[in-house]
């Protein structure tokens, strides 16, 4: 499995739908687990790297690296 490099404002396109009907994800948290936001409903979830890392399809659009401190 190839590794994906993921980052804080990263919008990622997962493989399974959303119930609201959205497949687009932003990445607000990384680490062992990871936090994404549904651009769709706004929902917030919490998911394993590894789960993470098999249900991605595409990265849509790449966070910006610089200035990635957040409060």
């Amino acid at each position: 499995m190839k590794k994906i490099e993921l980052g804080i404002g990263d919008v990622v396109q997962l493989k399974k739908q959303h119930p609201c009907g959205s497949y687009q994800w932003e990445i607000y948290r990384t680490g062992m687990d990871f936090g994404i936001k549904c651009l769709g409903c706004g929902r917030k979830v919490m998911i394993s790297r590894r789960k993470i890392e098999k249900s991605v399809k595409a990265v849509i659009k790449k966070g910006s690296e610089s200035g990635s401190s957040q409060a």
